[in-house]
């Protein structure tokens, strides 16, 4: 399967994330001088649910692949069990970000 190939879309796509977060918010603008764009970024919660999203899955899928190199070979069960708790993690995580945001 092609699993392998989301675990990596998903590490590269955090990379981006974090990036324009922590380049906007640190590197790139002084508080003064933040441009109307970067300073949306930090209002978008869709950006904070992608980012919460994707560590989720991107970290399940790294112990899925760490299991499978000790020696589980039943693929499809730890396929899907592994998308059961990302799923449930990250509805939790976004529940949590909502309520105290």
């Amino acid at each position: 399967m092609f699993i392998w190939l989301f675990h990596r879309i998903s590490g590269v796509s955090l990379i981006i994330l974090f990036g324009i977060k922590i380049l906007t918010s640190y590197f790139l603008f002084t508080k003064d001088k933040k441009p109307d764009w970067a300073l949306s970024l930090h209002r978008q919660p869709v950006l904070d649910v992608m980012i919460l999203i994707l560590f989720t899955f991107h970290s399940i899928y790294g112990l899925r692949t760490i299991v499978m190199d000790f020696g589980y070979r039943n693929e499809k069960r730890l396929f899907w069990l592994s998308n059961t708790v990302a799923s449930i993690i990250s509805v939790i995580l976004i529940y949590l970000y909502f309520v105290m945001s």
